[in-house]
């Protein structure tokens, strides 16, 4: 099945050089300026992932992706332009990025990205299919309903999660009261696991604290491992 791509950048150079590329390499690519036409395409057209710059001209591509939320749940690969703006790379994975790729870069490099963010999306989505029998967990009285993508609190209020922060969550679950590592979790989170980048994964960790925890700074379900990683100290009950 051919995989559709959504090219976001105002510079109709960068969108033409790029979607060509793509399409030379049997990628269904659509394009947009701007974040009007962006949310129409994925409305409609069925995106497998976004490509979006930050740096638009006349709008903020971190605006764009809250104005996504979890309306739209589609790997998003942020551009941003320069090495040191490591501010940008921060934001755009707690607004729940799934990779980020940096000015200039190679075509090479870009494909590379593409595939190995579809490639972990096919796997979660493999993962998600499989847990159909098994799709609600309980824990600390939440409950985690695969089948909804809804996590209810104690409370009974709906929490809104993240594709990264359902799929961390989800490995926390399914491996409780054991230490995962960072590169495990990584992986889970399918957020990028560039070296340069070590400090994603905690990130993603705080953002899910600060929906699970009461006080997030003195955790009780998701604890740290110091040197070895994090271990969901609940029990987890699967219905």
């Amino acid at each position: 099945m051919v995989k559709h791509i959504l090219v976001v950048d105002d510079d109709p150079a960068m969108r033409d050089l790029v979607g060509t590329y793509l399409e030379s390499h049997n990628y269904r690519v659509s394009m947009a300026a701007e974040g009007r036409a962006m949310t129409r395409i994925l409305s409609g057209n069925g995106v497998d992932l976004v490509l979006l710059d930050l740096k638009l001209a006349n709008e903020d591509g971190f605006e764009l992706m809250r104005g996504l939320g979890t309306s739209a749940d589609v790997p998003i690969i942020v551009i941003t332009g320069h090495r040191r703006d490591e501010a940008d790379r921060v934001i755009g994975l707690e607004l729940g990025a799934d990779d980020y790729l940096l000015k200039p870069f190679g075509l090479r490099e870009l494909l590379a990205r593409v595939r190995a963010v579809l490639r972990r999306a096919e796997v979660s989505e493999r993962r998600a299919r499989q847990s159909q029998k098994r799709a609600r967990y309980r824990f600390a009285g939440w409950e985690l309903d695969l089948r909804t993508r809804r996590l209810t609190s104690p409370a009974g209020a709906t929490v809104l999660l993240t594709a990264g922060e359902l799929n961390l969550l989800l490995a926390f679950v399914r491996s409780p009261q054991q230490v995962l590592s960072r590169e495990q979790l990584l992986a889970a989170s399918r957020v990028h696991d560039d070296g340069v980048f070590d400090r994603s994964i905690d990130i993603q960790i705080l953002r899910l604290r600060r929906k699970l925890e009461a006080n997030p700074s003195e955790p009780h379900l998701i604890c740290t491992e110091r040197g070895a990683g994090y271990i969901f100290a609940a029990s987890v009950e699967t219905v």
